[in-house]
């Protein structure tokens, strides 16, 4: 299972601080280093906007 941070996404930085593996990389908009992340689903619980899916 892959995680994605959708275009509702408001750079607010609550999953860059959840995520345990660092996986979340900052930028005009967040994204999810495929290679870091191993899917524990921290990013989904923060996230305030419910803009990080699974694909």
């Amino acid at each position: 299972m892959a995680y994605r941070i959708t275009e509702e996404c408001l750079a607010c930085g609550t999953c860059l601080e959840s995520c345990p593996n660092e996986a979340i990389i900052e930028g005009e908009t967040y994204r999810i280093d495929p290679d870091k992340c191993e899917n524990c689903g921290t990013c989904i619980e923060a996230c305030p906007t419910g803009a990080i899916i699974e694909e």
